[in-house]
């Protein structure tokens, strides 16, 4: 696997663009680093975050999740690593595959402590387990994981390079790396309507509900500035990873990414 040091440079040379679009940052106004912007909003929206993701998606987030658990089954993994677990959905979901123990890591102690009550009602609190920590620190030994998953949170790391090298480091080698998030339709009707209601509708509704003033505006301008498709596969490979499949779900209005290490 790449170095950290070696990554960043070849990121450095053959896709410098890209880094300066993953630091689209919630609040541009504001002094502090993006990963703490992106703490501070979570824990803000915390409360509603389940409702507004599950309304603003119109439910279909929840198959989006289910294509991730059936697309690492094959595999059978045991040990999961769920980064950027907010909530615990994927968790959850991932915790259908049976014999299975997953640890979920999110930098939002208020969207832990929400997933946590969620573990309780649902009876999984022995299958997950949910702590605090940093997606570019993960605080677990080189090799430990069968499978790392991220869904809709590879956008908000500070550093995506940083990020993408850490979670190649605890997943064991032949293990997969599941990357679920969103991307740009590319039908020009179903972009036209998907970014009307992405750069309209998603902020409205997510004002009136979350009390936030930038979350939901954050959400279409991060979506819109992230390399997606072949440009992320190039990142990811760039990190360490020797294969990455790219499928496209909902006419692409989100992309899953298994990332091979």
């Amino acid at each position: 696997m790449a170095s950290e040091t070696g990554c960043v440079a070849l990121i450095t040379i053959f896709a410098s663009p890209y880094i300066l679009s993953t630091q689209v940052k919630p609040n541009p106004e504001s002094d502090a680093s993006k990963k703490q912007q992106v703490e501070e909003m979570f824990d803000n929206i915390s409360h509603r975050y389940d409702f507004l993701n599950h309304l603003l998606s119109l439910g279909i987030d929840k198959g989006w999740r289910k294509k991730v658990r059936k697309s690492l089954s094959p595999k059978n993994p045991k040990k999961i690593l769920d980064v950027a677990t907010g909530t615990a959905d994927l968790a959850i979901e991932l915790a259908k595959m049976g014999d299975v123990h997953i640890t979920g890591v999110d930098i939002s102690r208020g969207m832990l402590d929400k997933g946590d009550i969620k573990l309780a009602n649902q009876k999984l609190s022995h299958k997950i387990v949910l702590q605090q920590a940093d997606s570019e620190k993960l605080p677990f030994e080189d090799n430990a994981f069968d499978a790392v998953t991220v869904s809709f949170g590879v956008r908000n790391f500070e550093n995506l390079e940083k990020g993408m090298t850490e979670m190649g480091r605890v997943l064991k080698t032949g293990g997969q790396l599941a990357v679920l998030e969103f991307s740009k339709p590319s039908s020009k009707i179903v972009g036209l309507l998907y970014w009307f209601y992405f750069k309209n509708v998603v902020p409205l509704i997510g004002r009136i509900f979350s009390k936030s003033s930038n979350a939901y505006t954050y959400l279409p301008e991060s979506v819109s500035k992230f390399p997606e498709g072949k440009q992320f596969a190039t990142i990811a490979m760039n990190c360490g990873f020797s294969s990455v499949n790219i499928k496209p779900l909902t006419f692409g209005i989100s992309t899953l990414y298994l990332c091979e290490k």
